[in-house]
């Protein structure tokens, strides 16, 4: 993936993170917790946003393919690939090697 592209994603990442930040502080305010307390809250409720962003966005953009077999788990996830060579691992993760052990 190019720079640019990581460089977007980190952005809102930090967006996402700062901004439920922001509104924790703010409906905290008015309890006066101590320091700690309120930092804890605040890290954790920024922390699981930054996550959750960073989740949702690597899904949009990976693309998955996996094995055809009813039983095999086999999974390939790739990004930023043309669709020839998104071609080209579909077909791999369809006849890895592990599978024919399998057989």
């Amino acid at each position: 993936m190019p720079f640019r592209h990581r460089l977007l994603l980190l952005s809102a990442e930090l967006a996402a993170g700062t901004a439920m930040a922001v509104a924790t502080v703010v409906d905290l305010a008015p309890y006066r917790l101590p320091g700690h307390l309120a930092f804890t809250c605040v890290g954790g409720v920024s922390a699981s946003a930054v996550w959750l962003t960073s989740y949702v966005l690597n899904t949009v953009v990976t693309t998955t393919h996996r094995c055809t077999a009813p039983d095999c788990t086999y999974t390939i996830r790739v990004r930023g690939t043309t669709s020839a060579e998104s071609r080209r691992w579909q077909e791999i993760a369809a006849d890895h090697p592990g599978h024919h052990l399998s057989r």
